[in-house]
């Protein structure tokens, strides 16, 4: 083949010994174009543009190669916005041939978008003279012809030896008509460095909505150096089916039409917004590699003055920075198959005793006319305990029949046919099958015996050729046949480095398994409900690879947390679905995607596999510097998910970013998003964790948030081959610095909360699987719900106004969420401080992390308001585990449920969820330690915590210093013998005691404030006294305004506090060394208040080391048999632990 030009900013080498002329010429540029030179044809690169579709496979990543960019290899810096070096005629001897490294991957069979290069037969030879067609000026804009057939395409003109061969990249847009040739020599970057940044044109106004992606900052740093010096997280978080809002725009959907869908023919970037088109709208360069493109002659359209194209507002895929293909039938392996679900259920003892069987039968049954699919769902169950039952639900059967099969060892699948059948033809027997099945195995239940392996291998085999959910539900520890799990659970390592072990699954079966599944499109949802420690660091495999999601229901209460099960799983059945998806991202030459975050399984190297994708699936990634400088002033950012939707609708939604370079760290650092930072800081920080330790993730979170407010503070420095010169006469001298710009304000606060919430926070009070569900939680969280996981809200309910809990009207110009909340804009109560400061024993306090809800009520609370929300005058001595919340009947109570309710709403999920709502009772120790975990700003007793808030960010704004109160930095522990002011000596470290510390009798808590932070216009910290200040006794809070606090001025930290601690309640020690370092101290009281030297506990009391029940455990399930003689203790009574879903 000849005639085709090479690819943009690649040439054919010269023939060696031919000196490049000295004064090469580049002819008339036309319309940003250049025509080719006199001179033979050139070369084509083998298989360009005429690559065979690959056979068809059971891979689906194999047969979406038309997504794929591995296969070609990006152009090198710089080369595809200047003329290639001149190359030598094809016809000469021993001429090179074309380059191959940049050969397009192959388009899928029929693939529209390289239909009409593969019709143009190769250009012939010409006369040495360029034709004069290409010599005249452009036609004026408005009366441009389109371009000729394919078959009519003007003959190619003969390249002479010494000439430059030009794809136009490099030339300029003309406003007017170009003047005449004029010989001008190719552009090259002084010094042999890169050339200036190729200038877009770029409307920046075209963006992804909020709720589907949200990058970590809205401009790229223009060099790897600056990236590395201002240490800023650059990524992004995406939703990719997040739901819209009644305010908002849905996708549109595109239906390609003759042409199929455009899309580049190297890279596949599919068309979108921010390409370049070029001579009049027959050429477009691909904004990811910078590949000319031609256009399909009827997708064609002339260009305005702006050189855009006239019809872009008519095309969403040409004006939007969201749209979705219907994809035709080459992006399909195989027909779109009907939506199924399985349910594999545990019939244990356990599971028939706590009611989880009950319960999930029950959201079941109320699911069933809600399931995506309309007449095409399928559904199967599959039950288990010491062996597997299958049921037979053939729609001719009155009632279903079940099938057990106990060789666990050579399992096999009894009946082929009706395991897994038509919901709508079966009816009648699936719901025959669900009201019977909790009394189904009541009589005679198997004790502590569970199969889970073979469950899931059973389960696997009748699912496997139509893929679909999955839903596993566990209650104990798998303990028979494959994928048995031995009890692992280790208090020595409990606040060592060694700790993360216990975080890592210690068998692969779990994630082989998961492999395979993800492979067949199966989905895997696990609800477990511990009643002890299972090893949710095991089992979680299986949600992790197969994009499933993992639920734990800690101490299952049928009662207190049986509603809030089946709404969940309810919500997670009928939610919006895509089935048989994948994912790919893309971004501009000179950046890369490094790393992925989320729930998936990668197929090759970028390529996400995911059999389910919901509404409420939440990827991370990162993106970092391929190269030292940026060529191009944008870049952009493409995310493509293919999938097939519930009707069985196969479809691509295509989301494309662009975003400016910069190379100054001002405009870099003020368009920093703190939320999606802090919210991708913590997918980093997980994946350190299990890679090294807990402490280092910490650690990491630290200096991250040390660096940014350093840059932040730094100024603009300059920088010539990526490295810092001194200042110019006019710039800013290197001693001064610069305020924290407004929008990281919030940045130390939030990193404090992160290093001491319960997925990083250090100590021995964590039990292992619940660390293991908040990192599953972070893991797949989205940026809205992680801002309260990381830092909670608190609401003073005992003093809030009489609007509070009532619907306002809300003005449109209020961009301020943090005073009301709901569909109905509830108006939210005042926040306050998460200090124990802020706690009175007169008040009553909601918190609130977005996953559970935490209710603290003094001892000295206003009887009528007792008596109105919980029916009683006085908590004292009542049994609270039959203590029960009003939210109606009385106007406090009605209006405390409306703000419940309305923290739980969110405009663009139909689903609300009631959350756990724990109450708890002044001077109950056990609830208490839990509840202080959420006090952040207040000192903890573990590495990396010691500091309050106002002690960190004088830290953060002097990290070189002395650290405050003659201490280290935050990560370190404080000396032996130096007392901490403000802070309780921690008992003897111990392992934790089922998800809480066990009981330590506290003093009563003091009449009144005990030291509350004086009024201010935020409702988190005020800042400290600035320098200089004498510290005067806060007094009582008068409200708040804002949800969000200011950094603290600059200055020297307080000095120790004489009058009440920042903590709460004294410990009462045990023989044994003291926990984290610290020396037991001796306790001491004065009018009921702890002494001076005491404060918050370390989020919870060490347990002591003693016969009896063991730490670890959860409350015993109903109907729990007493152990055998010579069986191992069993696990102690739990406080309720906190929920996460």
């Amino acid at each position: 083949m000849s005639g085709f030009p090479p690819p943009p900013g690649q040439g054919f080498p010269p023939p060696p010994g031919q000196q490049q002329p000295p004064n090469n010429k580049f002819p008339p540029p036309n319309h940003g174009a250049f025509p080719p030179p006199p001179g033979a044809a050139q070369p084509q690169p083998p298989g360009a543009g005429f690559a065979a579709p690959p056979a068809p496979t059971n891979q689906l990543n194999q047969v979406m190669g038309n997504m794929s960019i591995q296969a070609n290899q990006p152009p090198q810096p710089g080369a595809s916005f200047a003329p290639p070096p001149p190359v030598a005629s094809a016809s000469q001897p021993g001429a090179p041939k074309g380059p191959t490294m940049f050969t397009p991957g192959p388009p899928p069979p029929g693939a529209p978008g390289g239909a009409p290069q593969m019709m143009q037969p190769p250009p012939p030879h010409a006369a040495s003279s360029a034709p004069q067609m290409m010599m005249q000026p452009p036609p004026q804009f408005g009366h441009q012809p389109p371009p000729p057939p394919a078959g009519m395409q003007p003959p190619a003109p003969r390249q002479q030896p010494g000439q430059f061969h030009s794809q136009g990249a490099a030339a300029p847009f003309y406003p007017q008509q170009p003047a005449a040739p004029q010989m001008q020599p190719a552009p090259v970057a002084a010094g042999g460095g890169m050339a200036a940044p190729f200038q877009e044109n770029v409307d920046f106004s075209i963006q992804i909505p909020e709720r589907l992606c949200l990058f970590t900052t809205n401009k790229i740093p223009q060099t790897a150096g600056m990236a590395t010096q201002c240490k800023v997280p650059v990524g992004a978080v995406i939703r990719p089916l997040a739901p819209a809002a009644c305010e908002e725009d849905e996708v549109d959907v595109v239906q390609p039409g003759n042409a199929g869908i455009i899309r580049c023919k190297r890279c596949r970037t599919y068309i979108n917004a921010f390409v370049t088109w070029l001579e009049n709208g027959r050429r477009w360069r691909c904004n990811i590699c910078a590949q000319l493109n031609d256009c399909p002659s009827t997708y064609f359209c002339h260009l305005d003055e702006q050189y855009h194209r006239r019809d872009r507002l008519q095309r969403p895929e040409l004006s939007k920075g969201v749209v979705e293909f219907v994809a035709p039938t080459e992006y399909m392996v195989r027909p779109p198959q009907e939506p199924s679900y399985f349910f594999v259920l545990d019939v244990s003892a356990t599971a028939v005793r706590s009611g989880m069987l009950h319960s999930a039968a029950s959201a079941i049954r109320q699911s069933l006319d809600d399931l995506p699919g309309r007449g095409r769902t399928k559904v199967g169950f599959i039950t288990y305990d010491n062996s597997v039952h299958y049921y037979n639900l053939a729609p001719d059967l009155s009632s279903p029949q079940m099938m057990v099969v106990s060789d666990l060892k050579e399992l096999f699948v009894p009946l082929p046919e009706h395991l897994l059948v038509n919901l709508k033809e079966s009816r009648g027997v699936v719901e025959t099958f669900l009201e019977n099945l909790p009394d189904m195995f009541a009589k005679n239940p198997v004790v502590s015996q569970s199969c889970l392996g073979p469950a899931l291998k059973a389960a696997f085999t009748v699912v496997k050729s139509i893929g679909g959910k999955m839903c596993v539900f566990q209650t104990i520890q798998p303990n028979l046949g494959d994928g048995s799990l031995k009890p692992r659970e280790n208090h020595a390592l409990m606040g060592t480095p060694n700790e993360v072990k216990l975080l890592r699954p210690d068998i692969s079966w779990y994630k082989d398994t998961a492999v395979e599944f993800s492979r067949q499109q199966i989905s895997v949802d696990m609800y477990l409900f511990p009643y002890q420690y299972m090893d949710l660091a095991a089992l979680g495999e299986l949600p992790r690879y197969t994009a499933g999601n993992l639920h734990s229901y800690a101490s299952f209460n049928h009662d207190k947390d049986g509603p809030r099960f089946e709404a969940e799983l309810n919500k997670n059945l009928t939610q919006t679905t895509a089935f048989e998806a994948v994912m790919r991202i893309r971004c501009t030459k000179g950046m890369r995607i490094t790393n992925f975050y989320g729930n998936f399984y990668i197929r090759g190297t970028d390529l996400l596999a995911l059999p389910n994708c919901n509404t409420d699936s939440v990827f991370g990634f990162d993106l970092a510097h391929d190269e030292q400088n940026m060529s191009s002033s944008v870049v952009t950012v493409q995310a493509a998910l293919l999938y097939t939707s519930s009707d069985g609708e196969r479809r691509i939604r295509v989301m494309t970013q662009a975003l400016p370079v910069t190379s100054l760290t001002t405009e870099l650092m003020s368009s920093v998003n703190t939320d999606a930072v802090c919210n991708l800081m913590s997918k980093q920080a997980l994946e350190l964790c299990y890679k090294t330790t807990l402490d280092n993730a910490r650690m990491r979170l630290q200096q991250t948030c040390v660096d940014m407010m350093r840059a932040a503070k730094g100024g603009d420095k300059r920088t010539v081959s990526g490295y810092s010169v001194p200042p110019g006469p006019q710039g800013q001298s290197d001693g001064e610095e610069k305020p924290i710009p407004e929008n990281l304000e919030l940045l130390p606060l939030n990193t404090l909360a992160l290093m001491k919430n319960v997925a990083f926070r250090g100590g021995t009070d964590v039990h292992p699987d619940e660390r293991t569900q908040s990192h599953h939680l972070l893991n797949t969280m989205w940026v809205d719900k992680s801002r309260s996981f990381i830092y909670p809200r608190m609401f003073a309910i005992h003093d809030m106004e009489d609007a509070a809990g009532l619907p306002i009207e809300v003005n449109p110009d209020d961009e301020s969420s943090d005073h009301f909340a709901g569909r109905e804009n509830i108006l939210l109560p005042e926040s306050v401080n998460l200090s124990v400061e802020r706690l009175t024993s007169d008040g009553i306090f909601l918190l609130d992390n977005g996953v559970e809800m935490n209710l603290w009520v003094g001892r000295s609370a206003d009887p009528i308001l007792l008596q109105a929300l919980f029916g009683t005058n006085s908590l004292e001595n009542v049994d609270m585990s039959h203590i029960k919340l009003n939210t109606s009947g009385d106007d406090v109570a009605t209006r405390l449920g409306s703000i419940m309710q309305a923290l739980r709403e969110d405009d663009a999920d139909p689903f609300v969820i009631s959350p756990k709502l724990n109450i708890i009772r002044e001077g109950d120790a056990r609830m208490e330690a839990r509840f202080f975990w959420y006090l952040v700003e207040d000192r903890a007793s573990f590495q990396g915590g010691t500091y309050s808030y106002a002690e960190f960010m004088e830290f953060v704004k002097n990290p070189g210093g002395a650290g405050g109160m003659g201490r280290g930095p935050p990560g370190s522990m404080p000396p032996p013998h130096a007392p901490q002011q403000g802070m309780a000596p921690p008992g003897p470290s111990g392992p934790p005691s089922n998800y809480g510390p066990p009981q330590a009798p506290p003093p009563p808590m003091q009449q009144g404030p005990p030291g509350s932070i004086p009024s201010h216009q935020h409702a988190m910290p005020p800042p400290p006294p600035p320098m200089g200040m004498q510290h005067v006794p806060p007094q009582q809070h008068q409200g708040v305004q804002h949800a969000m606090p200011p950094p603290p001025p600059s200055g020297p930290r307080l000095p120790p506090q004489q009058g009440p601690p920042s903590g709460g309640y004294p410990v009462q020690h045990h023989q044994g060394p003291p926990s984290g370092g610290y020396p037991q101290q001796q306790q001491g009281m004065q009018h009921g208040m702890p002494a001076p030297q005491q404060g918050p506990p370390s989020g919870g009391y060490p347990a002591q080391h003693q016969q009896g029940p063991p730490s670890g455990g959860y409350a015993p399930p109903p109907g729990h048999r007493p152990p055998a003689p010579g069986a191992p203790p069993q696990r102690g009574m739990p406080p309720p632990p906190p929920q996460y879903r």
